[in-house]
């Protein structure tokens, strides 16, 4: 049995167009001179928004200092009256827990001052175990965990 050749394509009459090889240079949208001028226009209105940024950031840094300035006295205060009350309350918890015991003088141990060498009327920092004695554990432990404290 006699089969049919094949037949390829072949090109057509007069044949292909020739390839396009030559350099297409990108269009330019602009100059060298625009575009330095467009990065220092950018620049220049970018600096000045910063620095009407800036001044404001630094006008409200100015009235938080001075707002910390003139609270700091009166929280000062607040927090040494309040570690007075606190050394108070240790005391008079201290009374109220051994009024049964014999020869117990508060602020003392059984008479014998504990600092002997001291004025009488000189105050004594506790260490921070002695001074939450008679306050609640959240308390101590929100104290004694505290991070960032000013």
């Amino acid at each position: 049995m006699a089969t049919a050749a094949k037949h390829q394509d072949m090109p057509p009459e007069g044949g292909y167009n020739p390839i396009n090889y030559a350099r297409i240079p990108a269009k330019k949208y602009f100059s060298g001179s625009t575009m330095i001028l467009g990065y220092l226009a950018v620049t220049a209105v970018s600096g000045y928004v910063y620095y009407l940024t800036w001044k404001k950031v630094r006008q409200d840094q100015i009235e938080m200092r001075s707002a910390r300035l003139a609270l700091q006295p009166l929280l000062t205060a607040e927090r040494d009256r309040e570690f007075l009350n606190q050394l108070r309350r240790n005391r008079d918890e201290e009374a109220k827990l051994m009024a049964n015991v014999p020869g117990w003088e508060v602020g003392t141990w059984y008479g014998e001052p504990v600092y002997k060498t001291l004025p009488p009327d000189t105050l004594v920092t506790p260490y921070i175990y002695e001074f939450y004695a008679h306050a609640s554990d959240s308390e101590f432990k929100r104290r004694t965990t505290l991070v960032l404290w000013s």
